[in-house]
C-alpha cells in the first residue's frame, strides 16, 4: 500500500524526511511497478539512520511488508534472508534451524538491508562487519527488473556496502554456522594506560568487546563488556573489577534492557547484542556519530581523543571502542584495513553537535578516519573521496546502475555520490 500522507522522521527525531509518498508494498511485483514509475526512489528500513540517506524527491518504500523468509542451504553454510527483516527476527529463524550469525551489531531492531548498505558492524577481532557476510543480493533497478548478484561477480564488493544507490534490496544470502553458546561479562574501571599499552591483548581477550568511556575519568575506562563462546566467562581484565550487578552502557538506565551480563551461558543472539530486541534501547533522544581508525595507528588515535574528553562532556553520553576486521567492500569503513570503530551517542543538540564534530573530525584526521555512513558527520565529499581508495570505482557503479539518477537523493550528491 501507498501513503500519501507523510514520510515521518528517523528513529531520532533529528530528520524529518521531505518526500511526498512512502509505500510499504507486500510482493515483489508491487514494489517493482511503484519503482518503474517513480521519478526518484530510495529504501527506508529501521529509520535507524541519522543522515537523510533514505529521504527522497519523490517515493520512498519500506520492504518490511514483504513476505518474511528464513531458508538455510546447509551445504552451503548460507541463510536466505528477506532485506526487510530485522536482525532479530532473522537471529530467532535461524537458531530455532540450528544455525547462527558470526556477529551482530548491538541493536537487533535494525533492518538486515539498511545495516548492510551502511556499513554497520558489531566487535570481534575476527568479525568483520554484517556487510561482510553477505554473499549475494536481490536488487529491484529502477526499470522494475530484479537482478542478482553474486560474490563471483566482478563488482560485488562495490555493491554490498552501496548506501541504496543502486536499488532497492529485497533479499540477502548471509554466511551462516552452527548455533553456539556464549556468555558476557563486564568490567569496570580498567586504567585507561593497560588499555593502551595492551590494546591488543584487551580486544582480543573475548570473542567481542566493547570499551565504553565518557572521556571524563582521565585515569580509568567505564565498563568493558565482553563475549565469549561456550559456557566459561573470561576472566577479569588486569586493574579492573568485575561488575557486580547488570547495568547499562548508560549511567541511570534499566539494565533489564540489556543482554544478560551475569557470565551466565546463553544463546549467542541473546548475547552478541548490547541490548534485548524486546525493550527500547534509547535514553530518550539521541544523536549517533561513528568514525573508523586502522588498528595499527588506533592506540595514536585514542590519545588524541583523550584530549578533547573536556570538550565533548557537556553534549556526551557515551563512547564505545569497538573493532572490526578487515575486509574488501568498497565503501566499507573497514576496507583493506584492520579497524578500530570509535562511537560516540550524544545527546539532542544538533548545534553543538555540529560544533564539536570537526574537532573531532580534525582530531582523527591523521589516522584516516571514516565515518559511518548512517551516522552524523560533516566531512565533504573532497574528504571522503580521498578517505577510500574505491570511492571513485564506487560512484562510477553507482552511475552504470542506475543512470538515470533515480535511486540518487541529496545527501548521496552531498557526498560525492
Amino acid at each position: 500500500m501507498t501513503d500519501t500522507t507523510t514520510a515521518g522522521r528517523n528513529w531520532a527525531g533529528n530528520i524529518s524526511f521531505t518526500a511526498p509518498r512512502l509505500a510499504h508494498p507486500t510482493s515483489i511485483d508491487e514494489l517493482a511497478d511503484l519503482v518503474r514509475t517513480a521519478t526518484s526512489v530510495r529504501a527506508v528500513g529501521s529509520r535507524h539512520t541519522f543522515t537523510a540517506l533514505a529521504d527522497s524527491a519523490d517515493l520512498m518504500v519500506s520492504t518490511e511488508a514483504l513476505p518474511a523468509e528464513v531458508t538455510v542451504d546447509e551445504n552451503a553454510r548460507t541463510a536466505s534472508v528477506s532485506g526487510g527483516m530485522r536482525y532479530a527476527e532473522v537471529a530467532r529463524a535461524l537458531d530455532a534451524l540450528g544455525w547462527a550469525l558470526g556477529a551482530m551489531a548491538s541493536l537487533p531492531h535494525i533492518t538486515v538491508a539498511g545495516a548492510i548498505a551502511t556499513g554497520t558492524h558489531g566487535s570481534g577481532d575476527a568479525a568483520g562487519s554484517l556487510a561482510s557476510a553477505v554473499t549475494a543480493l536481490d536488487v529491484v533497478r529502477a526499470d522494475g527488473s530484479l537482478v542478482t548478484l553474486r560474490r563471483a561477480d566482478a563488482d560485488f564488493a562495490g555493491a554490498v556496502v552501496a548506501l541504496g544507490a543502486l536499488g532497492v534490496v529485497t533479499r540477502v544470502e548471509l554466511e551462516v554456522e552452527p548455533s553456539y553458546t556464549m556468555t558476557q561479562v563486564v568490567d569496570r574501571g580498567l586504567p585507561w594506560e593497560t588499555a593502551l599499552d595492551n590494546l591488543d591483548t584487551v580486544m582480543g581477550s573475548a570473542d567481542s568487546v566493547s570499551m565504553f568511556t565518557t572521556w571524563v575519568d582521565p585515569e580509568r575506562i567505564d565498563q568493558v563488556w565482553r563475549k565469549a563462546r561456550g559456557s566459561l566467562a573470561p576472566p577479569a581484565l588486569d586493574g579492573a573489577t568485575r561488575a557486580g550487578a547488570p547495568g547499562h552502557p548508560l549511567d541511570g538506565e534499566p539494565a533489564e534492557n540489556c543482554t544478560d551480563q551475569t557470565g551466565a551461558p546463553g544463546p549467542w543472539h541473546e548475547r552478541l547484542p548490547h541490548f534485548r530486541a524486546e525493550f527500547t534501547p534509547s535514553n530518550g533522544d539521541e544523536l549517533q556519530s561513528e568514525y573508523f581508525v586502522p588498528r595499527d595507528r588506533a592506540v595514536d588515535a585514542l590519545r588524541a581523543m583523550r584530549s578533547l574528553g573536556p570538550e565533548l562532556a557537556s553534549l556526551l553520553f557515551v563512547s564505545e571502542i569497538r573493532s572490526i576486521r578487515a575486509d574488501d567492500l568498497w565503501l566499507s569503513g573497514a576496507y583493506g584495513r584492520d579497524t578500530i570503530g570509535i562511537h560516540f551517542t550524544w545527546r539532542p543538540d544538533v548545534a553543538g553537535v555540529r560544533t564539536v564534530l570537526p574537532r573531532i573530525e580534525a582530531a582523527l584526521a591523521p589516522f584516516d578516519a571514516r565515518p559511518h555512513w548512517g551516522k552524523v558527520f560533516t566531512l565533504d565529499a573532497h574528504t571522503l573521496a580521498s578517505r577510500w581508495p574505491r570511492f571513485a570505482d564506487a560512484a562510477d557503479l553507482r552511475r552504470q546502475f542506475d543512470p538515470d539518477r533515480v535511486f540518487r537523493n541529496a545527501q548521496l550528491a552531498a557526498w560525492g555520490m
